[in-house]
């Protein structure tokens, strides 16, 4: 066996430490698929059964991902062990997917003190049975805003991945894999979780120091220091936005100058750009929470449902009170 495949030394006898990953309706492939393959190589790596795993959702027939695939299930929600770690595993319209049975599921699960997380969109199904009251989380950053409004108690961050106590979770996407590092590190020692990532050519492994989202530099395709300070600003106050002058005066620069610079760089006045981040805001809450229309304007910085729907109007061509009747009812948790 040449170097690159050696087997790693773990002194390790017991046994095998069980995941159970829960499949919820259009789940997203990318972070179930993720944390199964560092489990699958972790065992190649040690040379012995380190992990094993069971797929299991509601129903235990099969569950189609976010993809279309449909993956068939070892099981329905069945009763578990208190060392089994249970992984469930979200994605889009979580709030249909999170169903009662799902939630009195996890709350009984729990009361038995395993470790639960959530995976991607999966926080949300922890958040709904209480399971991360008073923990620290995560979830992915595009479904942040209507979780931090739905769940006060939660102490969300944006970091990659958050592990309080029993519970874990991830924002999705790779962080499935930073976050399953840090578990092989935890349990076998950080050689055994630096191999595991060798054979994944994941050269850059991120902690639960690392935010989810690229910089604004990077997202932007701008690097102007004093642009993204503004842009930073912009968006970490979106339910009481600064006036541009305010804006300007903060990074040392003049109103007209930061006119200008919008200008160059974006293509848009620093007030327009502001009013899209906070109507891409009230859209994404629009979406995914049931919060009124009023609540939505008011948490998105508008002064009254008037002028927050023909701003609405103006950029998306249609209504909040459309937007809202095109997702359909959802179905009672």
């Amino acid at each position: 066996m040449n170097q690159s495949t050696a087997e790693i030394d773990v002194n390790w006898t017991g046994k095998p430490r069980r995941f159970v990953f829960v499949l919820l309706e259009n789940f997203s492939l990318l972070p179930f698929a993720a944390a199964l393959e560092c489990l699958r190589i972790a065992n190649r790596m040690a040379g012995k059964t380190l992990y094993d795993w069971r797929v299991l959702g509601e129903g235990g027939e099969s569950q189609t991902s976010s993809a279309g695939t449909v993956f068939k299930l070892e099981g329905d929600l069945d009763e578990l062990g208190r060392d089994d770690v249970i992984m469930v595993c979200g994605g889009i319209e979580i709030q249909r997917a999170t169903t009662r049975k799902l939630l009195n599921w996890l709350r009984r699960e729990a009361r038995k003190g395993p470790k639960v997380g959530g995976l991607c969109t999966g926080s949300y199904a922890l958040a709904r049975a209480g399971l991360l009251d008073g923990k620290k989380a995560t979830i992915h950053w595009e479904n942040h805003d209507s979780f931090a409004e739905e769940f006060e108690d939660v102490q969300l961050t944006k970091r990659v991945f958050a592990i309080d106590g029993n519970r874990i979770t991830t924002a999705g996407g790779t962080s499935s894999i930073d976050m399953m590092l840090k578990v092989l590190a935890d349990d076998h020692g950080p050689d055994l979780a630096n191999a595991v990532a060798d054979q994944m050519i994941y050269s850059s492994i991120r902690t639960d120091q690392d935010t989810q989202r690229l910089s604004v530099p990077t997202r932007i395709g701008v690097r102007h220091p004093k642009l993204a300070q503004v842009i930073q600003k912009m968006e970490a106050n979106i339910e009481e936005p600064i006036s541009p002058s305010i804006l300007a005066q903060e990074v040392g620069m003049s109103t007209r100058q930061l006119e200008r610079l919008f200008r160059r760089y974006l293509n848009r006045s620093p007030k327009r750009y502001y009013m899209e981040l906070r109507l891409e805001k009230a859209r994404n809450l629009l979406m995914q929470t049931d919060m009124s229309v009023i609540n939505v304007a008011l948490a998105c910085g508008f002064a009254s449902p008037s002028h927050f729907s023909k701003c609405y109007r103006a950029h998306y061509a249609t209504t909040p009170y459309r937007e809202r009747g095109s997702q359909g009812t959802r179905e009672p948790v």
